[in-house]
């Protein structure tokens, strides 16, 4: 087998220890192994790091092991060429099982070139990144704590998610905190409604007729200065976010140009993917990576299942959300695509199938620096006329209908 690095260290990485195996190939083929063994402090890594330069290191394969490998690729990376690998490319031997012996095959495979590179982007992505999944999460537990409000609310036999469509909008938020301070008067209360939701005072009144007591006043006002706090948290994380998309508002202007894609969901795009599109060879590769493409399963020739892979999670929610949204834009490529696949698939898998599209339109926008071009509601149409005809003259014959067609001038 070919030797592609001659000298190269593998590292096994823990919570608390690092163990790391330095492998250095002689001209006349005897490998020499080198061992160290240290601890996962700062002070640790730069001795590791310093251990692997004297011994001439060029190429470090560190495999990924929940968050611990995050430092340690902070520290060595620009020192040494640092290649992620994905756990799952190395286990499959058995009979290793110890952090030296594991270390010891990572720099072997490494030295043999037989492990592929995990996708890492550069720094100002990765820090994009950790911002957008914050503001993700912080999203996510403002919807728990709403939804907690509600659930107050009813145990008041107060229904107002029942009259109005937004509990937490304007008029919501007042009646909320004029029930905190005391008020039970329904006619009050739904005098506080705003704009549209006047012309529903009536509803208004009968869904907050309620039994509110002081223990349902208490945890109202504990839930909504909890739902200010992490809206303030929100507020921050957008502003600090629009600072780091300073260097990609170019790409961020040509990713809205996609139907379904808003400033939100390009803030995202950007961290999860990057920039650089030459991190993957095409777009089939970066559907894989982000694991929302058809499972490949074939044996014997026969077609298993087809259920997708694993892949990035937070990248397969944005899409789905925004494949979701543009499945219900009007006169657009991807509108006529999510309607073809839902009535032969069903919904998810042509939530599926858009998010899909979206994700190759944007590998493609990216890398081509051009504005989405869309192909228009009638695409399919314009591919198969004469199919899209005859259906057609079938439906109104099959009414009891005689069709005759003319073209027109």
């Amino acid at each position: 087998m070919e030797v592609i690095y001659t000298n190269c260290c593998g590292i096994d990485v823990h919570k608390k220890s690092i163990s790391a195996c330095c492998r250095r190939m002689g001209t006349n083929g005897e490998v020499r192994k080198e061992f160290m063994h240290c601890g996962t402090m700062t002070r640790d890594i730069l001795k590791l790091s310093d251990w692997m330069k004297s011994a001439g290191v060029t190429h470090v394969a560190l495999e990924s092991t929940g968050v611990y490998w995050k430092p340690v690729w902070n520290i060595l990376e620009g020192i040494f060429d640092v290649i992620l690998v994905n756990a799952k490319h190395i286990k499959q031997v058995p009979g290793r099982k110890t952090d030296m012996k594991d270390c010891e095959w990572i720099a072997q495979l490494l030295q043999f070139g037989l492990l592929p590179r995990s996708f890492v982007p550069p720094r100002p992505i990765r820090e994009l990144r950790d911002l957008t999944r914050q503001r993700s999460k912080l999203a996510q537990q403002k919807g728990s704590v709403v939804n907690r409000i509600q659930k107050v609310l009813e145990d008041a036999n107060i229904k107002l998610s029942s009259v109005a469509t937004d509990i937490m909008g304007v008029s919501g938020r007042e009646m909320l905190e004029s029930m905190i301070t005391g008020e039970a008067d329904p006619v009050t209360l739904a005098s506080l409604a705003k704009r549209r939701l006047r012309a529903k005072i009536p509803e208004l009144i009968l869904a907050l007729e309620g039994k509110l007591t002081s223990h349902h006043r208490f945890l109202l006002n504990l839930l909504m200065r909890q739902l200010k706090d992490i809206e303030s948290y929100i507020e921050e994380l957008n502003v600090m976010i629009e600072e780091k998309m300073r260097p990609f508002e170019e790409v961020l202007r040509l990713l809205v140009t996609i139907p379904g894609v808003d400033q939100y969901t390009a803030e995202c795009l950007i961290a999860e993917i990057g920039i650089d599109m030459d991190q993957f060879p095409s777009s089939a590769h970066l559907a894989s990576w982000a694991g929302i493409c058809p499972g490949n399963n074939e044996s014997a020739g026969k077609r298993k299942s087809g259920k997708t892979p694993k892949g990035n999670r937070w990248l397969r929610r944005v899409l789905g959300e925004s494949a979701w949204a543009a499945g219900k834009t009007k006169n657009s490529y991807l509108s006529a695509q999510y309607q073809r696949i839902l009535t032969r698939r069903g919904k998810k898998r042509a939530i599926v199938a858009v998010g899909h599209t979206i994700l190759v339109i944007c590998y493609h926008v990216i890398k081509e620096k051009k504005a989405y071009e869309d192909l228009g509601h009638d695409h399919f149409a314009r591919m198969n006329p004469d199919r899209h005809k005859r259906y057609y003259v079938d439906k109104l014959e099959s009414l009891g209908y005689e069709v005759t067609l003319t073209k027109a001038a």
